[in-house]
């Protein structure tokens, strides 16, 4: 096996445009998102590959999935052995993924397919990644504020201006993804890891559709950890913070005692006594008690990188015959 990969006479084809979208709970939405992204496609070059990459949803995506690869070769099928989550979903479809352009878009066709051509002519302007900036959005009232306090927390404390109007939805040139694959950290964002790498990029208004079907998987639950691991992915900011704040504690204290001290020994007022002081205690007690969770956070992230686990575990792969060695 090793000879036949090291063989000169063997070469990848490398199709022209690739669209990595992760799948999960689609089952009656995969067809009409295939057939849209073929006719799109197909106005910028038939020589394309759509890789869904299937996230253990539980339903029945896997075989809608095989008979699209069955029916076309240029789709090309991925199945976790688990739920891993969209952002590892990501990055398993940019690993295997062969396109000089690649297009990364969610499922639940929110993000239209006929947008694609758009962002394309604009990569061909002379930029590596060109981002879907969603124009109106048609999320709900309480997730579009929620979502617009977590990137203005996310942009102060990891001092990265991201714009959070763009989801995933982007084109990105072969250069890109080829550096985006180099980063193989454990905490996924993939949008702030593209934004990281500096590649020159643009962005373009896009419709933003309503879902095709049902209701999306992310609860607020899962959003408000996405948050917490994304800002402790890019950032130390928190522990910096901690420290000033620590600080800025410890000198108000001293000031409060000094103000008690003086006011006691010129005007003769007493110093409170038990219910201050066990205020105080339990008051700085949770100060420190935050702090040290903080820390540990880090410490815990830190402990699960030096572990080397693959990010992801595939299960199943339908590869077609242009994507293998010939």
């Amino acid at each position: 096996m090793n000879d036949i990969n090291k063989s000169p006479s063997k070469k990848v084809t490398s199709p022209h445009l690739s669209v990595v979208i992760p799948v999960y709970k689609a089952e009656s939405i995969l067809d009409e998102l295939y057939q849209r992204l073929k006719v799109t496609l197909e106005t910028i070059s038939t020589d394309f590959e759509i890789i869904l990459v299937e996230d253990c949803g539980g339903d029945k995506s896997w075989q809608v999935i095989e008979q699209l690869a069955a029916a076309d070769p240029r789709v090309c099928g991925i199945q976790f052995s688990r739920n891993f989550g969209q952002h590892y979903g990501i990055t398993a479809g940019l690993d295997h993924c062969h396109g000089e352009w690649v297009v990364v878009m969610d499922c639940d066709l929110q993000d239209r397919p006929e947008e694609i051509p758009r962002l394309y002519a604009k990569a061909q302007e002379g930029y590596d990644v060109v981002l879907a900036w969603r124009g109106s959005r048609r999320h709900p009232l309480l997730k579009r504020i929620t979502s617009w306090l977590f990137y203005r927390l996310f942009s102060y404390l990891t001092d990265i201006n991201f714009d959070g109007r763009s989801g995933s939805f982007r084109i990105m040139s072969r250069n890109v993804v080829a550096n985006f694959c180099l980063m193989r950290e454990r905490l996924r964002f993939f949008g702030g890891l593209v934004h990281w790498m500096g590649f020159p990029t643009a962005s373009i208004e896009v419709k933003h559709s309503e879902r095709f079907e049902g209701k999306s998987s992310y609860t607020y639950s899962k959003l408000c950890r996405l948050a917490f691991e994304s800002i402790i992915a890019f950032s130390d900011k928190p522990l910096r913070l901690a420290v000033r704040f620590g600080f800025l504690m410890a000198f108000l204290a001293f000031c409060y005692g000094l103000f008690i001290l003086i006011r006691a020994i010129m005007y003769g007022v007493p110093i409170p006594g038990w219910s201050s002081l066990i205020i105080s205690l339990y008051f700085i007690g949770g100060i420190i008690i935050a702090i040290l969770g903080i820390v540990g956070v880090y410490l815990g992230k830190t402990f699960d990188e030096t572990k080397k686990r693959p990010l992801y575990i595939i299960r199943k792969k339908i590869v077609p015959p242009k994507n293998l060695p010939i």
